[in-house]
């Protein structure tokens, strides 16, 4: 088989068709056709009669409710079978039920497209496509191997003659050589418009079942679902961190800082009482320090007041003097969301002051009922740059793991405009 080649149709695009299993990979997904397309036109037309039938009596009505969800299992069996000819996955198309219990089961089910799509595949192949896919194995292969084996027909024929394919009368072996010189001319001829079929056949079984424009889309609502489930569970350890830390290590801290406080004045003039002035001194900078970093894990005001008093507080805290123009009727906003501007602005500022030599900065926040928006805005010389190591791209990814986007105007001499949109319907 073609290594490289992952449908019939590249294999034969590539001209190594004949000498890779291709041509044996098609008639076998052909001929197993009739192996699901008996099964399910039977059980298509006992579940359509008797659920009709019954109906009026409303026993027919769970067969027909039945009769919808044949499509699932003949997609579940058909996906499966297109990989001898499809090497390429093709993934459910279904999403897993939010609750356990057949009824949540059922319930998705119905509401989804993929189902009414599979049930649609499931009449056309119980009632056209396996058939269709029987006739012509028999006319693309089966024609030229029965010319192929004349010979051996001939030599078990009791009367000394054979009629192949029903058309041409053999009795002799010359003639029956003749035949079968025939197939093993036609039998490779044959066997690309078998390959291309199976392509043909396959390209539409995964339209119905496995489209890619819905394993994409599934994809893509997979990967933000769990997106999110990450950046909720990074937020609330963060928060779990910070309030251990509040509560066990800084506390410890404030009571060894009072006790060495308290051993200072009870110590007589010396070099013991030096040495616990220096101590003091020690326990109230690394107090300090891991008060600031508790606040840069996760700072209180933002689970106290939220983003209106957070961002004040940033304000109040920069190193250059920052106007604020807040809405004061924001609303409080997923946790995710305020975490990710609080530390948003944060960043920016830090920027500010330490690169862009402003003088003064600003920081505007709205709502608009259904994204979260925030500017700001320096006086200084301008000239960003995401790519020279200052955080912007950082922050960047941070906002675009929300589906939020990050805008930077900053042109040469300034001003610099650095525009935060998260969407978060209220």
């Amino acid at each position: 088989m073609d290594d490289h080649a992952r449908t019939p149709w590249q294999a034969l695009a590539r001209g190594r068709y004949l000498r890779s299993a291709w041509p044996w990979r098609a008639a076998g997904y052909l001929a197993g056709s009739a192996l699901t397309g008996i099964p399910v036109l039977l059980a298509l037309t006992l579940l359509a009669t008797a659920g009709t039938a019954l109906g009026i009596v409303l026993v027919g009505l769970p067969l027909l409710a039945l009769l919808g969800l044949v499509g699932v299992p003949t997609g579940a069996v058909e996906r499966r079978r297109l990989r001898m000819v499809d090497l390429d996955p093709a993934p459910t198309p279904h999403r897993t039920p939010a609750e356990p219990g057949l009824a949540a089961w059922a319930r998705l089910r119905f509401r989804e497209q993929a189902t009414w799509r599979e049930l649609a595949y499931a009449f056309l192949h119980g009632f056209v496509l396996w058939w269709v896919d029987l006739s012509a194995l028999a006319l693309l292969l089966g024609a030229p191997l029965v010319l192929l084996t004349t010979p051996l027909q001939l030599a078990l024929a009791y009367d000394a003659e054979v009629k192949v394919l029903k058309l041409w009368l053999v009795t002799s072996y010359p003639a029956a050589f003749a035949c079968a010189a025939a197939g093993a001319v036609l039998l490779p001829a044959l066997l690309r418009p078998l390959g291309a079929l199976a392509g043909a056949r396959a390209a539409l079984t995964r339209a119905l079942l496995a489209p890619r424009e819905r394993e994409l889309k599934g994809r893509l609502e997979e990967v933000t679902r769990s997106r999110a489930r990450l950046v909720d569970a990074f937020e609330a350890e963060r928060r779990r961190i910070e309030r251990d830390l509040h509560d066990g290590a800084q506390q410890r801290l404030v009571a060894l800082t009072m006790s060495l406080g308290l051993a200072r004045l009870d110590a007589p003039p010396g070099p013991l009482a030096d040495q616990l002035a220096a101590a003091h001194a020690e326990a109230g900078k690394v107090l300090a320090e891991l008060r600031e970093l508790i606040h840069g894990i996760h700072p209180q005001v933002l689970t106290d007041y939220g983003l209106t008093g957070a961002l004040a507080d940033i304000a109040e805290r920069s190193a250059i003097p920052v106007d604020t123009d807040i809405d004061t009727a924001l609303p409080r906003l997923p946790e995710s969301v305020e975490a990710a501007a609080y530390f948003g602005v944060c960043e920016a500022l830090a920027n500010t002051g330490k690169h862009s030599g402003a003088a003064r900065a600003a920081v505007t926040a709205r709502h608009t009922g259904s994204a979260l928006l925030i500017d700001v805005r320096d006086d200084g010389r301008g000239g960003a740059d995401p790519a020279g190591g200052s955080g912007l791209t950082g922050l960047a990814d941070r906002i675009a793991v929300l589906d939020g986007t990050l805008t930077i105007t900053s042109p040469p001499g300034g001003p610099t405009v650095l525009s935060l949109e998260i969407p978060c319907p209220v």
